[in-house]
């Protein structure tokens, strides 16, 4: 098992962004295990997600690139956990983060940092900066006080 680390901010609304899409299936969900699928914004491809509760941590497996290659919690486990109750939501920004291209964004741009500018400029008009920010903010302390866990055994699990 390997500790992940915390993901890109930018990766949070990514994750709100998902919700907001509706495109996250909850396939299994009870006190130990949530099971899902987690479609991606260009809808072709699909992650395999799946948490375990262990004590006050997460065991955890997703096959997305920023969690399987890069080492941290990606976009797709942020989403179900926020859609399980694990992690808060917010309406609002899901609401102004729908229908973002994140993929052409990330791929077009290569930097998350102009990504998020990006990405914010299209959601004001719906919703403050700040807001979106202080959303976003709320997030990464939440998930910097629980220990998140990958293990890639858990996959025979979907």
């Amino acid at each position: 098992m390997i500790k992940l680390k915390m993901p890109p901010k930018i990766k949070i609304l990514e994750a709100a962004g998902a919700i907001a899409d509706g495109r996250i299936t909850i396939e299994k969900a009870n006190d130990e295990t949530i099971i899902a699928k987690v479609i991606s914004s260009e809808k072709d491809k699909t992650y395999k997600v799946i948490i375990k509760k262990a004590n006050d941590d997460y065991i955890v497996y997703s096959d997305d690139n920023g969690t399987k290659l890069r080492g941290y919690i990606g976009y797709p486990i942020i989403s179900v956990m926020m859609l399980t109750g694990l992690l808060s939501r917010d309406q609002n920004v899901e609401d102004a983060l729908k229908e973002i291209e994140w993929r052409k964004l990330n791929e077009t741009y290569k930097k998350y940092y102009v990504v998020e500018e990006i990405v914010l400029k299209k959601a004001e008009p719906k919703l403050p900066r700040s807001y979106i920010l202080d959303f976003r903010n709320n997030i990464l302390n939440e998930l910097e006080k629980i220990k998140v866990f990958y293990d890639e055994n858990l996959s025979s699990l979907a």
